[in-house]
C-alpha cells in the first residue's frame, strides 16, 4: 500500500482524515491511499507567498529558465520510476512517451523559450514605447510583472506528469510559486515527480507545493494576486469558477474542460489517396493512445457521404488489429481506463451516443478483457447517419476510446457539424485543398482553440491531432472553457500582470532597463565597439561625424550590386513617382555608409553582427545630402559565459537633423 504524501509549508504530510482508496487500472486491486482533510491549506499559501514569492521574484527570467532546464534534465535521468509507476494508471509505454517525456520536453521548451525570448531581467516589456505628446518626452510603455499571489494548478487524472509541468513551467518561469492538486486516481505519480523536483535542490523553498486530496477552503483565501487553473469535467469547473471568494476577489481562473473535437476528412481525401490513409491513422491513434482519456482525443469524425463506408471499413480494420491487455506487455497497444468508475461513465456515454448512432465496432460485452477485473474496455466506433437530427454525439462525451462516423454533405455543412461541438480544443482536417482548408478555418476558427491541417506534404514532420506543442496555444472557447495556456511566452504572461507605464524617456528607461529614444544618451566615453560587454550600459551613445552621399555613389552601388531600379538611375521616372523628389540613395547604400560611419575597425570586444531588426525608412536621401549617425545601447542580454547580446538603437539623420533611417542592429560582444 503506497501513501500518497502531501508537501505543504516545508513538510511531507502523510494521510489522514477523509483519505480515499486508489485502485490499479490493471487488477483493480487498492493499491495506494491520499487525502487529508485536516490539511493546513492556508498555511501552505501563507509559505508560497512568504518564501516561494520572494525567492522566485528576486531571481531574473533567465535566472529561472536555467533552473527549469536543471529541472527538466534531473527529471529526465529519473523518469524510470515514473514509467514504473504509471503502468497502473493504464497507460502503456507508448503512452508513457506522451505523458513523462512530454512534459519534461515541455519544460525544456519553457526554459529555451525563457533564455532566448524573455529578458535577463525582471520585468517584461509587452510592446514599444507609445508616444504621447508632441516632442516624445512623455511616452507610455506597457510591462508585465509577476503577480504576488500562488498559483493553484487544479489538474485531470490522465495526465499526471505533463498536465503538472505543462503548467508549472511558465508558472516558475513568470516567478510565481505553485501548488499543485493532482487528481487523486494518478496522484501517486505526480507525488514522485514532486518528489524528485523537491529532491534535486533545485528549487527556492515555496516554489513548489502539493495537496494529495482536496484542497479545503484554500478557494476562499485567494485575492487578485493569486491564479486558479482547471483541468477536467465542465461540472467541476463551473461549481470551483462560482465559488463566492473568486468571483469577488476577482481570482483569475482558467479552466480546460470537455471538449468533442472533430476530424473531417476533405472531399479531395478519397480513398487510395495518402490522405485517406493518413486520416485512418490519425483516428485509430486517437481513439487508442491513453485508452483514448486524452482531452484532445478525436470524438468526431467527418467524412463526405461517399467515403463514409470506405472510412468505416478501414477504420473497423484498424481496430481490429489493436490488443487490449495489460501496459506492462510489450504487446498490449491499449491498456485499461483509469479505474473502474471511469470505464462505468464511459459505458454510459456509449449507451447515450447508442441512442443515435449504431455501434460497428467494439462490444464491450465480448471482447478479450471482458472478464477481467481490471477497467478495460475496447475501443467502440459509432455510426451516425443523420447527425443533422441527432444531439447526443454533439453534446456527450465519453472520455474513452469512443468516437462516432458522420457524413456531411459540403463544406458548409462539415463547419456548422463541427461547430455543434459548441467549442472544442481542437479540430482537424486532412486535406490537400487550400481553398477547403481556407473555408474551414473562417467558418469554424472562432469555435476551436487549434486547428490542426494536414497532408502528404507535412505528414512525415507534422505532431498529429491530438499534441498540444508548448509553442502554440492549448485551450478552447464555449464548452472547452474558454480559457488558454501553452503558447510559448503567452503562457508566462498568465501569471503576469500588464501594466500601462506612462513618464519621460529617462523613467522608462530606469523602469524597464531598456533604453528609450529621447532619454540620457552617455556620450563622453570611448567608442562602445572597444569596450566589453559587461563595460557598456544602457545609454551609451556614439554620434558619427556626417558623411556626403553623391551621385557617383549611387551609381556605383547600383552598377555594383546590380540594384539599377528606376528611382536610383532615372530622374524623371524618379520625380513622376509620387514617394521622390528625384533620384534617390538605395536604402541599402545608406545602411552601408551608416556602419561605415560607426565600426571601430580593429580586433576588439565585437564578434559579430547577428542582425538587424524594426528597419524603416522614413526620408528620401537626394545627392548632395548628407547624413550621420546615433548609435546607442539599447538593450544587453547575456547568452552564453563567453558572450552576450547587445542591441543598439541606429539612428540616420540628415543635414537637416530630420530623420532619414532607424533600426535596431544585433551583435555578439565578449565579456
Amino acid at each position: 500500500m503506497r501513501l500518497v504524501h502531501s508537501f505543504a509549508a516545508g513538510q511531507w504530510i502523510a494521510p489522514g482524515p477523509g483519505a480515499r482508496a486508489i485502485e490499479s487500472a490493471i487488477t483493480g486491486e487498492v493499491i495506494a491511499q491520499a487525502g487529508n482533510d485536516a490539511l493546513d491549506v492556508q498555511a501552505m499559501r501563507a509559505f508560497a507567498r512568504d518564501r516561494g514569492t520572494v525567492a522566485l521574484q528576486a531571481m531574473t527570467f533567465h535566472d529561472r529558465a536555467r533552473m527549469l532546464k536543471a529541472l527538466a534534465l534531473y527529471l529526465r535521468e529519473h523518469r524510470q520510476v515514473l514509467y514504473d509507476l504509471s503502468f497502473d494508471t493504464g497507460a502503456t509505454q507508448s503512452d508513457h512517451l506522451i505523458d513523462i517525456d512530454g512534459g519534461i520536453g515541455t519544460m525544456l521548451v519553457f526554459a529555451s523559450k525563457g533564455r532566448r525570448e524573455m529578458p535577463d531581467s525582471r520585468i517584461y516589456i509587452d510592446g514599444p514605447p507609445e508616444q504621447l505628446s508632441r516632442t516624445g518626452q512623455f511616452q507610455g510603455q506597457h510591462i508585465c510583472t509577476p503577480l504576488q499571489g500562488v498559483a493553484l494548478h487544479i489538474n485531470a487524472f490522465n495526465f499526471p506528469v505533463w498536465g503538472m509541468l505543462e503548467k508549472l513551467a511558465p508558472t516558475l518561469l513568470a516567478g510565481m510559486p505553485a501548488i499543485i492538486k493532482p487528481a487523486t486516481a494518478t496522484s501517486y505519480v505526480t507525488e514522485v515527480c514532486v518528489r524528485l523536483m523537491l529532491d534535486s535542490g533545485l528549487l527556492p523553498d515555496g516554489a513548489l507545493q502539493l495537496i494529495a486530496g482536496g484542497t479545503g477552503d484554500l478557494l476562499d483565501h485567494l485575492d487578485c494576486q493569486d491564479v486558479v487553473t482547471f483541468t477536467g469535467s465542465a461540472q467541476t469547473a463551473k461549481q470551483l469558477r462560482a465559488t463566492p471568494n473568486v468571483l469577488n476577489s476577482a481570482v483569475r481562473f482558467t479552466a480546460e474542460q470537455d471538449s468533442l473535437n472533430a476530424s473531417v476528412l476533405g472531399p479531395d481525401a478519397v480513398q487510395g489517396t495518402p490522405e485517406f490513409d493518413l486520416f485512418v491513422t490519425e483516428a485509430l491513434r486517437e481513439m487508442t493512445v491513453k485508452a483514448g482519456q486524452k482531452c484532445t482525443a478525436i470524438r468526431r469524425i467527418l467524412a463526405p457521404s461517399a467515403q463514409v463506408d470506405a472510412l468505416i471499413t478501414a477504420l473497423r480494420a484498424g481496430l481490429s488489429k489493436i490488443t487490449v491487455g495489460n501496459p506492462r506487455e510489450t504487446g498490449t497497444d491499449m491498456g485499461p481506463l483509469v479505474s473502474s468508475n471511469q470505464k462505468m461513465d464511459v459505458l454510459q456515454k456509449a449507451a447515450q451516443i447508442g441512442t443515435e448512432a449504431e455501434r460497428v465496432f467494439g462490444d464491450p460485452e465480448t471482447f478479450s478483457m471482458a472478464d477481467d477485473q481490471g477497467a478495460f474496455l475496447p475501443p467502440m466506433l459509432f455510426h451516425c447517419a443523420d447527425p443533422d437530427a441527432a444531439h447526443a454525439v454533439h453534446d456527450v462525451e465519453a472520455f474513452g476510446p469512443v468516437s462516432t462516423v458522420m457524413p456531411y454533405n459540403d463544406m458548409d455543412h462539415a463547419a456548422a457539424l463541427l461547430n455543434r461541438g459548441k467549442g472544442s480544443l481542437v479540430a482537424s482536417v486532412i486535406t490537400r485543398d487550400g481553398d477547403v482548408a481556407r473555408a474551414l478555418a473562417m467558418a469554424s476558427a472562432p469555435f476551436h482553440g487549434r486547428l490542426y491541417f494536414n497532408n502528404r506534404d507535412s505528414m512525415a514532420e507534422a505532431t498529429g491531432h491530438g499534441a498540444p506543442l508548448p509553442h502554440m496555444v492549448h485551450g478552447g472557447p464555449g464548452r472547452a472553457g474558454g480559457g488558454e495556456e501553452l503558447g510559448g511566452v503567452r503562457a508566462a504572461l498568465h501569471y503576469m500582470q500588464r501594466t500601462a507605464v506612462q513618464g519621460s524617456p529617462d523613467i522608462l528607461s530606469a523602469i524597464t532597463g531598456k533604453w528609450t529614444p529621447g532619454a540620457t544618451e552617455h556620450v563622453d566615453k570611448p567608442h562602445p565597439f572597444t569596450r566589453p560587454f559587461d563595460d557598456l550600459t544602457i545609454g551609451d551613445t556614439l554620434h558619427t561625424p556626417s558623411r556626403t552621399v553623391t551621385l557617383d555613389d549611387i551609381e556605383t552601388f547600383a552598377n555594383f550590386t546590380g540594384d539599377t531600379f528606376y528611382a536610383h538611375m532615372d530622374h524623371a521616372a524618379a520625380a513622376a513617382n509620387p514617394f521622390f523628389p528625384g533620384r534617390v540613395a538605395h536604402g541599402y547604400l545608406l545602411l552601408s555608409f551608416a556602419a561605415g560611419l560607426f565600426v571601430q575597425p580593429d580586433p576588439g570586444p565585437v564578434l559579430a553582427n547577428t542582425g538587424l531588426d524594426n528597419l524603416r525608412f522614413m526620408k528620401p536621401v537626394e545627392p548632395g545630402d548628407s547624413i550621420k549617425v546615433r548609435l546607442t545601447v539599447k538593450a544587453k542580454t547575456p547568452r552564453n559565459d563567453d558572450y552576450g547580446e547587445v542591441r543598439w538603437h541606429v539612428a540616420l539623420t540628415n543635414q537637416n537633423d530630420e530623420a532619414v533611417a532607424e533600426y535596431e542592429l544585433l551583435t555578439m560582444n565578449e565579456y
